[in-house]
Formats: C-alpha cells, sequence, structure tokens
C-alpha cells in the first residue's frame, strides 16, 4: 500500500477508534434509563456516569508516553482491547462499587485513544496536518451522534446489552488497528520535523498553548452544557425543540473543527487562526450576555456553539507539531489532562455562579477566559519558528 493511500486508512481508523471512544467517554448519559430500570438511583447513576472521565485522567499521559516509547499502533491496540475486554465482563458486575471500578478502569483504558495523534504528526505534511487533525476532532460529535442513536434502545432491559455491544466494539476496533494501521517511520514520512529527545518544555511555547487551550474550555462547556437549560428556563422553550436546536449547531460545530483546519493549513500557521477564534468567542460571550433577555441571545447562542469549539483541532496540531516525534504523545497527554480537568470543575462551579447571580453576569464572567487565552496563544513564537525552520531548509 502506496504511502499516499495509506495516510487516509491510518485517518479513517483513527477517526474510528476515538469515535468509539468517545460513544462510551461522553455518551454513557444515554444508559441513565437503564441504570434506574435496574434500580440505581439517579445519585448513583450519575457517579457512575462520571467513572470514564475519572479513569481517563488517570493515564493520559502515561498512555502517552507509551506512544512516545513503543508507537501509536500497540498502545491504541492495546487499550481498545483491554477497554473492550473490561466492559464485556462489566454486564456481570453487580451492585454500584463493582460497577464504577469497572468503568473506572473502562476508561484508563480508554486513554489511550484521547492521548492519540502521532499517526497524523508523521503521515501527514505540514500543510495537510490543520485538516487531517479536524477530521480526527470530529470524532466527539460522532459519538455523541452513536451514544444518542443506539444506546437508549439497546437500555431498555438494562445496561447489559449495552455494555456487551460496546465491548464488541471495541474488541472489533482494536483488530481493525492491528491489520490496518502502521506507524510513521520518521523522519522520512515527515522531514519537516526534528527526530530529537530534548524537552520540548524548556521553553514556554507548549505551557502556552496547554494554558490557553485550557481557558477556551471554560467557553465550550458553557455553551454545551448551559445553552438548553438557559433557552428553557430564560426564554420559556421546551427541551424537545431546543434539543433540536442545539444538536444542529453541535453538527457545524463539528464542521467548524474541519474548516479551522483547512483555514490553518492554507494560513501556514495554527496560532493566529486559533487567536482569531479566541478573540471572537470572547466578543460572542460578550455580545449574549449583553442581549440575554432579548431575540438576539438565540441566534448568539447559536454562532457560539459553532465557533467555541473550533479551536480544538488548532491547539492539538500544534502541540504535536511543537512537541516533536519523541514528545508528541506525552505532550498531548498533557494537554487533554488540563482541558479534561478545566471541563470537570467548570460544570458545577458555572452552575453555582448562574445560580446566584443568573445568566448574564455568568456569561459575561466567561467571556473574560477565551480573551485572556488569546493573549496566551504564543502567535509570535509560531512565527520565528517558522521563519527560523524556512531559513534551515534554505541553508
Amino acid at each position: 500500500m502506496g504511502n499516499d493511500r495509506r495516510r487516509w486508512v491510518v485517518l479513517t481508523v483513527g477517526l474510528l477508534a476515538m469515535t468509539v471512544g468517545s460513544t462510551f467517554q461522553y455518551g454513557l448519559a444515554y444508559l441513565i434509563p437503564a441504570l434506574r430500570h435496574e434500580g440505581f438511583s439517579l445519585e448513583q447513576a450519575g457517579v457512575l456516569i462520571a467513572c470514564p472521565t475519572a479513569g481517563v485522567m488517570l493515564t493520559l499521559i502515561a498512555w502517552g508516553a507509551a506512544a512516545d516509547r513503543w508507537g501509536e499502533r500497540v498502545v491504541l491496540a492495546t487499550g481498545l482491547g483491554l477497554e473492550g475486554a473490561l466492559l464485556v465482563g462489566a454486564q456481570w458486575v453487580e451492585g454500584t462499587p463493582g460497577l464504577a471500578v469497572c468503568l473506572i478502569l473502562a476508561g484508563a483504558a480508554g486513554g489511550s485513544v484521547l492521548a492519540s495523534g502521532r499517526l497524523i504528526l508523521g503521515w501527514f505534511a505540514r500543510r495537510e496536518r490543520g485538516l487531517a487533525m479536524g477530521i480526527r476532532q470530529m470524532s466527539q460529535p460522532f459519538g455523541l451522534a452513536l451514544a444518542g442513536a443506539l444506546l437508549p434502545t439497546l437500555g431498555t432491559d438494562g445496561i447489559g446489552v449495552p455494555l456487551l455491544f460496546l465491548g464488541l466494539l471495541f474488541l472489533a476496533t482494536a483488530t481493525i488497528v492491528v491489520v490496518f494501521v502502521r506507524d510513521p517511520v520518521w523522519p522520512q514520512t515527515a522531514p519537516d520535523l526534528k527526530v530529537t529527545s530534548a524537552s520540548p518544555y524548556r521553553t514556554p511555547v507548549l505551557w502556552r498553548i496547554h494554558a490557553a487551550s485550557a481557558l477556551l474550555v471554560v467557553s465550550q462547556v458553557t455553551v454545551g452544557t448551559f445553552a438548553l437549560v438557559f433557552l428553557t428556563d430564560a426564554h420559556g422553550w421546551s427541551p424537545v425543540d431546543a434539543g433540536r436546536l442545539l444538536a444542529g449547531a453541535h453538527i457545524f460545530g463539528g464542521l467548524a473543527r474541519l474548516g479551522a483546519g483547512y483555514w490553518s493549513d492554507r494560513a501556514g500557521s495554527r496560532m493566529r487562526p486559533m487567536r482569531i477564534l479566541a478573540v471572537s468567542t470572547g466578543v460572542g460571550m460578550a455580545a449574549l450576555a449583553a442581549t440575554v433577555g432579548s431575540g438576539l441571545a438565540v441566534p448568539f447562542l447559536l454562532v457560539l456553539g459553532v465557533v467555541a469549539v473550533s479551536t480544538n483541532g488548532l491547539s492539538f496540531t500544534a502541540v504535536a507539531e511543537y512537541a516533536g516525534p519523541a514528545w508528541a504523545g506525552r505532550a498531548l497527554g498533557i494537554q487533554t489532562t488540563g482541558q479534561n480537568t478545566v471541563a470537570a470543575a467548570t460544570s458545577p462551579v458555572l452552575a453555582l455562579v448562574i445560580g446566584v447571580a443568573g445568566f448574564g453576569l455568568s456569561f459575561a464572567t466567561v467571556a473574560v477566559f477565551p480573551l485572556v487565552a488569546a493573549i496566551l496563544i504564543p502567535a509570535a513564537a509560531e512565527r520565528a519558528a517558522t521563519t527560523a525552520a524556512a531559513q534551515s531548509t534554505s541553508a
């Protein structure tokens, strides 16, 4: 198989792996009725739904380091295989503690998928990586769509069938990874990247990208978590109508990640588009805060549902490129850990703030975070690195 065909096969399998992972990682909420059918209280179901995230947080950096050491093919296949075996076995576990342990361990194994990205770094040239990473980052909305379409139906009689389905899906995906994925050969497949063991964290550039990405998560979580509540409580929409409207926004949000990646490829920059989108998000949040009681709030909310989520692919591509082949796995693990930590903290804190101060002041506060992120984004450092690389190539 030629390299040109191989890279698209690798990207497709990577998209499949992350979509399957997102179905479990973010879609278990669709099994709450099934859990309650089996006698779990709503509080117990809430704890169980959070278990995969807890597991992921424990292992992301370790999986990234393993990918740097042994390659992403081994890491993806191992993690997906373990996750599948655990979920197949979980259907026979009884009680909240036992099921929670299984879900935590499955989430920990699933960190192998969320910490990945080195395959795109190695198989795609710089002028194509933004688009390729944007395609891969569409996996989260795809996974949520798959969960919403299948899990409630499979869970009509309890959680046994859905867990078996997910387990077999992970095992099948692990097999596909083994058969079709090959790690890139450095530096032949990516001549623009230098293979060096020196830590990229000796300078503040990666830290600034991590920090900016984490701050941008605040607005993403705000829109993703509280848009439905805002439409129903502040504007009188029915939950069904609000859900349908926001589902459309999520689809366009996934497409926006593609568009942002393509834009960055054409511009030859990840940081400049990321900064423009961060400023746009901050301005949009401020506009939403100023119009919470008027009809303009709904279109502002929909625009934010697209713009606020568009930067993920840019930041992941930039992290992988700056870290280089020897450090990309660990750097992506750190990136994802930081984002998940902020996401986990944002929902309960913002819920408390909205309860006390209302939507207007809460949205105005959130507007500050993407604007601070825009300041932190190291656009000047990226320009300097690009210039130095061009001069080195010409010499």
